[in-house]
């Protein structure tokens, strides 16, 4: 059985939305795009670069999705996770994007995604990853889909934007790892309460 481990940047409430760029997610009038860049620091990327050795495959929704194949497909050289996110599969939830998908390596996961994602996690034998994708995220939480969160806690309050965690969700957790950086981020990693 393959494990899901949902990697996300978040602010100190909660806010996921639109990390990046300012461009990146404008829904709702959200202005403050960008927001995780001034914290990047050599202690994260190593993070994540161990986080994305043990990955095996990919998770995306739609709209996270579409955002990624626009860019990395032709992010510049070097940068260390451009190789990795183009050679690994990258499983897609979405029934309005049809075959063949932009980006290589890419597979439509077409029909109810709780139960798409709920039939790969039981056939896959390794880490699925799942970056952004806030919505399938939020389904696949209350359906306790997800094995693994790594949150990546920015010392920043926004006071609105798209939550990851939705007023629906409950949910126990468990902390499994933590460590803080040279910018003051936390990045803590919590599996589900057994």
């Amino acid at each position: 059985m393959g494990r899901i481990i949902v990697t996300n940047n978040i602010t100190l409430d909660g806010i996921m939305q639109a990390p990046g760029r300012p461009e990146e997610d404008t829904r709702g009038g959200f202005q403050h795009g960008g927001w995780s860049g001034p914290y990047n620091d050599d202690d994260k990327m190593r993070k994540m670069g161990e986080g994305m050795a043990r990955t095996t495959a990919m998770l995306f929704g739609r709209r996270t999705y579409e955002d990624f194949a626009s860019i990395w497909p032709h992010a510049p050289q070097p940068n260390p996770f451009t190789d990795r996110l183009n050679n690994t599969t990258k499983y897609v939830v979405s029934n309005t994007l049809t075959e063949p998908l932009p980006w290589v390596n890419s597979v439509l996961l077409s029909g109810e995604a709780v139960d798409s994602v709920a039939k790969l996690r039981a056939e896959y034998n390794g880490d699925i990853a799942m970056l952004g994708s806030g919505m399938l995220g939020q389904s696949l939480m209350r359906a306790g889909l997800i094995d693994q969160f790594v949150l990546v806690i920015h010392p920043l309050v926004l006071g609105a934007g798209r939550r990851m965690f939705a007023d629906d969700g409950f949910a126990k957790l468990e902390l499994v790892d933590s460590m803080s950086t040279s910018k003051g981020l936390v990045i803590a990693t919590y599996a589900p309460a057994r």
